[in-house]
């Protein structure tokens, strides 16, 4: 029995306080129980969980209109339920894909742009590549690879690109988008216990699943051209030729070049807009703007007695840029039921924002310090050769690969939001790194 029918079975005639506690003591049991099991230790160790807390407040009056249409324990809770606010489309009307096409690189499809984002993941041997052109109008893949389920996610409007494993205590959930948001990021529900999950942290917020969070698995964003000449095995998720998005027609066109700010930004050092490298350590966030990178585009630092290396890449293409109009039929294109053929390169708006990646530096025993030179990776303590995705080209390292960090590329006023503590690093701080950090 899971644990929203223990907490159905015991819980009939409970008053709220004792359903509380009994939700509580089933997610401890089932935490408990995965920790005992012989599951595999995941890529990444998840942050620590703090300790449950949850609330006694009452639905919204926007949320006491839906509920009756969703099967969530509402009881259970560890957010304010004020808090969580309608993002305009029904439940999944943002359609998650359940059924993805992919592509092999040798013959993926003309509309793909060189400079363009994808979400890059590899695991247990595959490389896949997620165009954020198509994520951008479905925010959720439900996958499989190398074997293990996965959840492929993207919020544009917080431009928080995450991925995670879906087996949760032993049972693989499937998510779908709940068209509600919490400071502005997308909240996740699963099918199974129609649960809430915060996006951008992997925790659940409400219902039965309350406190437990999903594994990590390392992503990064890069342009497709870098996967494709890097993973000529790979594949690519395509559009479905059936669907009728306008996947040329970015729903967010321009998002990352306004001026228009957030409630939650405080600190005015930053745009709101402007994105950052996030990363968790030890349960402490740390943050790597944009800015700092195009001037030091290879970053070594120490945060919370971890070493980390990011490499920065420029030339990667914005996700809200207007997309190509495509040389055969174009208007049908556009409105996404033609032939989408090959791209006329004079229609790209070409608005480059850069892209990231993040490694433990170390390899073979060694560890690494990186330079650029002449625009290529390369070590001091051999003179190897490195690749955006941590892999040894040329050189005594040839073939050795750096152990990739989970991280994301976020709006500053997401960090914020979701991380209020953040360490914001600098240039001055990564040129003299602070002693103890």
């Amino acid at each position: 029995m899971g644990m929203k029918g223990l907490t159905d079975t015991l819980s009939k005639g409970l008053p709220r306080p004792w359903l509380a506690l009994l939700a509580l003591a089933a997610v401890t049991v089932a935490v408990l129980a995965a920790a005992c099991s012989n599951a595999a230790v995941p890529l990444v160790t998840p942050s620590p969980t703090p300790e449950l807390v949850l609330l006694d407040d009452d639905l919204t009056d926007f949320l006491r209109v839906i509920a009756p249409s969703w099967a969530t324990d509402f009881s259970i809770h560890t957010v304010a339920f004020e808090e969580i606010k309608p993002g305009g489309p029904a439940r999944d009307g943002i359609p998650p894909i359940d059924n993805p096409i992919f592509a092999p690189v040798a013959e993926a499809p003309g509309y793909l742009v060189d400079a363009e984002p994808v979400i890059v993941l590899e695991l247990n041997g595959e490389q896949r590549a997620y165009p954020l052109s198509i994520l951008i109008a479905h925010e959720i893949v439900n996958d499989v690879i190398g074997g293990e389920p996965v959840a492929v996610t993207y919020c544009p409007l917080c431009n928080t690109g995450l991925v995670f494993k879906r087996a949760v205590n032993g049972e693989v959930l499937r998510f779908g988008t709940s068209g509600l948001l919490r400071n502005s990021n997308l909240i996740m529900w699963d099918r199974t216990t129609e649960s809430w999950w915060q996006q951008v942290t992997g925790e659940a917020i409400v219902g039965t699943m309350t406190g437990t969070r999903l594994d990590f698995i390392p992503a990064q964003f890069i342009d497709w051209a870098a996967f494709r000449d890097t993973f000529p095995d790979g594949v690519v998720l395509i559009r479905d030729p059936d669907s009728d998005r306008a996947y040329d027609l970015p729903p967010y066109g321009g998002r990352d070049a306004s001026a228009e700010t957030r409630a939650t930004f405080t600190d005015g050092s930053l745009s709101p807009v402007e994105r950052v490298v996030s990363l968790v350590v030890n349960g402490n966030a740390v943050a790597y703007p944009f800015a700092v990178l195009e001037a030091m585009p290879i970053v070594h630092d120490t945060f919370q007695g971890k070493a980390l290396v990011i490499f920065y890449v420029g030339s990667t293409l914005s996700p809200f840029a207007k997309r190509p109009i495509f040389s055969s039929d174009s208007l049908s294109s556009v409105l996404g039921s033609g032939d989408q053929g090959d791209v006329d390169p004079t229609t790209i708006e070409k608005r480059a924002v850069g892209s990231t990646a993040v490694f433990e530096p170390f390899a073979d025993g060694l560890k690494l310090s990186f330079v650029d030179r002449d625009g290529v990776i390369t070590d001091r303590e051999t003179g190897s050769t490195w690749n955006i995705f941590g892999e040894a080209v040329t050189g005594e390292l040839a073939g050795s690969r750096l152990t990739p960090v989970v991280h994301g590329n976020h709006f500053w006023f997401a960090q914020e939001a979701f991380f209020p503590n953040t360490t914001l690093r600098t240039q001055e701080d990564l040129e003299s790194p602070p002693a103890g950090s």
